[in-house]
């Protein structure tokens, strides 16, 4: 589960990672009070405004911006508060801003000059351990470094049974080429940000750029948290944190149906029991020359009711030009799947689209037989080679 930067910065501070003071708003007239309250908490002369969607590349796109007044607070959060913004990872439809960050301003003069690092925790899912990538490269997209300078990411992993250890973070420090006060800092900086990873069952921690202050203080100053969906049921309250209006409205309706449904950018929308089967069913897709609109597992238990779920998901996707049901029939029976389908085709209506339905396994020509005698324009399929057959004619 994405979520908004405001909230990862708020899980931070919780486990004790230093992060700039900031108050979330939703109206720009929130804005200027919101400022007053930042400043009489750090003394700031210097706020950031900033748009909170689920992406990033927000400062290139406008969505970010520094304010030296109050009135400039007031001007900025008043232009990006239902703006569509557009950046590299929205793509050009964008996304509207309904929340904003108001934060204190951290670019200031003191006894050295600020930097900017960048910081990740993540799985290394080759090795099996968790590893804290780091660059001094810090406030650019990450990718770039390390396509053109990977000798610039530093990697540091480690041991599940032994956690961080304190030569670890000190090694990280002294590779960003920190020392005094700065090197002491970012040492507790890592070991608490580590924690943190721990404690939120994150996925995915970013900070990008962790920012060393011109008084030597270490600061997340933007974040990112991806928490893993299968640690939820022990984190109650971070069902609070989801964001519906950030995510792809068939991927929110197909959670409700409790159908694991991922968008996919191509012409062919498929439905299968099973995610190895979905995967495989998207190679055939591919080898008939089609292009798999999404992946979408109906689970081991497809009746109507959830067939025509996906149906319904699969079929708002104005670039799908035919449907591929693959079914193996498991623990479901196949004539049970065939069922549903016919009582779909009857509750929709209409479908105007071309389907194949493939069916495998237990009570597969009887299913077959449901198809083929139901009147309905739908292609029936025993193997996967007449399933391609099929769908290769439709693309």
């Amino acid at each position: 589960m994405n979520i908004h930067e405001y909230q990862a910065k708020n899980l931070l501070r919780e486990n004790g990672v230093p992060v700039p003071e900031g108050r979330m708003i939703r109206k720009s007239e929130d804005a200027i009070e919101a400022a007053k309250s930042i400043q009489e908490a750090t003394g700031t002369n210097t706020w950031a405004v900033k748009a909170q969607i689920h992406a990033g590349g927000r400062g290139k796109g406008g969505g970010v911006k520094i304010a030296k007044s109050l009135e400039e607070v007031k001007e900025y959060a008043g232009n990006i508060l239902g703006m569509n913004l557009v950046t590299h990872q929205t793509g050009k439809e964008g996304k509207e801003v309904h929340r904003l960050l108001v934060e204190e301003g951290i670019y200031y003069k003191g006894e050295s000059e600020p930097a900017e690092f960048y910081m990740g925790v993540l799985l290394n899912r080759n090795s099996g351990k968790n590893i804290i990538m780091y660059s001094t490269e810090g406030g650019v997209d990450i990718e770039s470094v390390a396509e053109n300078t990977p000798h610039l990411i530093f990697k540091e992993e480690i041991h599940p049974g032994l956690g961080i250890q304190m030569y670890q973070a000190r090694k990280i420090a002294f590779n960003l080429g920190l020392n005094g006060n700065a090197f002491k800092e970012m040492v507790r900086f890592v070991i608490k940000l580590y924690r943190a990873y721990l404690n939120t069952d994150a996925s995915l921690i970013e900070i990008n750029p962790l920012f060393k202050t011109s008084d030597n203080k270490i600061l997340a100053a933007d974040a990112k948290i991806n928490l893993d969906d299968n640690a939820l049921f022990r984190h109650k309250s971070y069902q609070d944190l989801r964001d519906t209006t950030e995510e792809d409205p068939a991927e929110v309706e197909a959670d409700k149906n409790n159908l694991n449904f991922i968008k996919l950018d191509g012409n062919v929308g498929c439905m299968v029991n099973g995610a190895g089967l979905a995967m495989a069913t998207m190679d055939i897709i591919k080898l008939s020359g089609g292009d798999p609109a999404n992946f979408l597992d109906v689970g081991g238990s497809a009746n109507a009711q959830t067939v025509e779920a996906g149906f319904r998901i699969i079929l708002k996707d104005p670039n799908v030009k035919a449907i591929l049901i693959n079914i193996f029939g498991g623990i479901v029976r196949c004539d049970r799947v065939a069922k549903g389908v016919t009582e779909a085709f009857k509750a929709l209506g209409e479908i105007h689209v071309p389907v194949v339905v493939r069916l495998q396994g237990t009570n597969a020509e009887e299913g077959k037989k449901l198809i083929d005698e139901s009147g309905l324009q739908v292609k029936s399929a025993i193997t996967l080679q007449e399933a391609a057959d099929g769908v290769k004619e439709l693309v």
